[in-house]
Parts: structure tokens; sequence; C-alpha cells
């Protein structure tokens, strides 16, 4: 039997070896749970970093084509309106119909006027009568006058009366013609050749003398050349010259071109749109094309350089205006304004990019200067 010593010296040496054990095992339990905790610090702080897509600048070419809306209107138009009043007799054209200057479309029945002129007739030949008879005297006076039998003064008030009776029947001769001239006006005619695009009137209808309170009788427009008015970007502005041609299509005539040349130019910016008006015109001698109508404008635009565009999901606005967020290469953001030169739809032509800059694609509210970012890979991003 072993004695006691030794099996004191096999305990303290088994309890120093479970010691070293227990020792060894919190050791290592520490250790993993601080590794875990570094781990988990590492993923949290990476989590707080906003990934993010970038888009580089796409370059365009520098011979580009400008489509803006456009809107047609007749080269000439005219409303007209009745000179008399009175009541409608009849209208012999309607809408639609072809016309030509001094063509009749429609006869005024005038009662009040034709009263007014038998009465001016009866005044200006009673002024007439009186004058006849002012200047026979007047030369009965005259002889008198050269055998002293009346008085010079007798003569000159004679001879003023003549003069008074003459002035009274130019003014009445006067009114019986300006009542004549309006009378001419009870039929109304066509100004020039063009179409009948509205007819506002029927037989019967009372007639006032118009103004732009109430609509005109007929409306005539002349179709066989139209204006074109396109209402161009300021940053296009200086770019479409006086005689330059647009192409032209309309959805009616799909597949078909019109050629227009630029006429005329406001030649100022509208504050409110930021765009100069500028007037075409084409032949339309065909009427293919009507007044009023849309159409697509076409014009070939040459720039000094090539463009960039961003799709328009990069885009950012906010208090500060227009801008869109960069990603530099310390990761970090910068926010860059720019201007927009050409809307096309998905995409945006642009000013103040450089065609190295990544553009964040669809970023996220509240991005900030100086915040930093990951950018995805080819892979997440596709």
């Amino acid at each position: 039997m072993p004695n006691s010593s030794e099996t004191n010296r096999t305990l303290r040496t088994s309890g120093i070896v479970v010691g070293v054990v227990a020792v060894a095992v919190v050791a290592f339990g520490l250790s993993m749970r601080a590794h875990s905790s570094k781990n988990l610090i590492d993923w949290t702080a990476e989590q707080a970093i906003t990934t993010v897509a970038v888009v580089s600048p796409a370059k365009s070419d520098a011979n580009r084509v400008l489509e803006l809306p456009g809107r047609f209107e007749a080269f000439a138009t005219a409303p007209i309106y009745a000179r008399v009043p009175g009541y409608l007799k009849s209208w012999q054209v309607d809408i639609g119909a072809v016309v030509h200057a001094g063509q009749v479309l429609g006869e005024i029945e005038t009662p009040d006027l034709d009263q007014q002129l038998l009465q001016a007739r009866a005044d200006m030949e009673s002024a007439k009568a009186n004058l006849g008879l002012s200047e026979s005297t007047l030369k009965r006076m005259h002889s008198l006058l050269a055998s002293k039998v009346i008085s010079q003064q007798e003569y000159e008030n004679r001879a003023s009366d003549f003069e008074a009776k003459q002035a009274q029947y130019q003014s009445t001769k006067a009114n019986f013609e300006r009542l004549q001239v309006n009378k001419r006006f009870a039929r109304i005619t066509a100004p020039f050749d063009g179409i009948v695009t509205e007819r506002n009137t029927d037989i019967g209808a009372l007639i006032n003398i118009g103004s732009s309170a109430s609509p005109p009788l007929f409306t005539i427009s002349d179709a066989s050349k139209l204006r074109l008015y396109v209402n161009v970007p300021q940053s296009y502005s200086s770019a479409i010259k006086i005689g330059a041609e647009a192409n032209i299509t309309v959805p009616e005539h799909q597949g078909k071109t019109y050629t227009a040349i630029v006429a005329a130019s406001s030649g100022a910016i509208d504050a409110g749109t930021s765009t100069a008006r500028l007037q075409l015109t084409l032949e339309n001698a065909a009427g293919e094309l009507l007044p009023g109508s849309y159409a697509r404008v076409r014009f070939a635009i040459q720039s000094a350089g090539q463009a960039l565009s961003i799709p328009a999901s990069a885009l950012i606005f906010n208090a500060a205006g227009l801008q869109v967020a960069t990603v530099g290469k310390d990761s970090k953001v910068a926010l860059k304004p720019i201007s927009i030169t050409r809307d096309l739809g998905k995409s945006l032509e642009i000013n103040g990019l450089l065609a190295q800059d990544k553009v964040i694609d669809n970023p996220p509210d509240g991005i900030t200067n100086g915040e930093a970012v990951s950018i995805k890979t080819a892979k997440e991003q596709s």
C-alpha cells in the first residue's frame, strides 16, 4: 500500500493539472469572446457605411438633334365683325368653305340704317334747294348792288348766307355719303383668299356692331402658308439662326417629313420658362397641315464639344438647387452643382461635371458632403 506522502503528492499534482486546464479553458473563452466582439464592432461599422452604385457621365455626339414641340398657326387670320347693326338676312358660306377676296359671306338687313339714309337724303336735298335759292338770290343782289339799289352791307349779308347754305349742304352730303358707305358693310365680304374656320351666326340673329366682347360672325384663315411657333431652351437659343431649316413631323401623317425655315425670333428669353420663341414658316399649298395642330420640330445642332449625359435618377434637387453626388478617390461624397442643357427623358445632358467623375445613381436621401460611402462592385450593380 502506498504511504500517505505519495498519496498527497499525487493529489497535488492532479490539482495543479486541473487548475492549469481550467485557466487555459477560461483564457480561451475570454479570447474567443474578445474576437467575436471585435468582429461585431467591425461588422457594425461596415453596415454604417452607405453602399452606393456609381455611373460615369456618357459622352454625347457633338452633332445632335434638338426635338421640341410646336404649334401651327395660319399665316393670316381675320375675325370678321359687323360694322352695322341689324339682323342677319342670309349667309352664303359655312365652315371649311374656300373663299376668295371680296366674296360675299353673308348679308345684314338694316332697317334702322335704311331710315337714316332716307332722312339723310332728304336733309341733303333740302340743303341743296336752300343753297340753290341762296345762290340765285345772291346773283340778283349782285346786279342790284351794281345799280346801287341795295347797300354793300345787304349784299355781304346775302353772301354770308350763301356760304352758310353751302357749308350746310356739304355737311348733309357728307353725312349721306357716310351712311352710304356704312350700308355697303351690310354685305359681309372676305378680306383675302382663305378658308372659313368659324361661323358664329345664323339667319335672323340680332347683329350688333362688333367688339372683342362678342364672337366674330366669321373667321377667315389663310392656311396656304403656315407659321410654326416653337419655344427653344435658353441654352440652345443662340445655336439656331434665322434661315436655319427644321424637319417637321405630325401625328396624322406618320412617316412623312416637312421642311420649315426659321423666319423670326422673339430676341428675348421668357423669365417664366427660360425659353426664346421662334417663328418658322412653311408652305402648305396642299392643305395637309391644319392651323392649331401639334407638331414635332427637329433642329440639327452643332456643339463646340461633346456634351455629357447622366441618368435622370442621379439628379438631386434641394435648397441648393440642382446637384449630383460624386465619389472621390478617398471614397467620400462630393456634391457638385450642375445645369441641364437638354432633357432626354431618362437621361439629361448637363454642364458641371468631368468625364472621369463617378456619379452616384439613385443617391439616398440626406446624403452630405464628406460622407464616407462604399461603392458597389460591378457584380453587385448588375
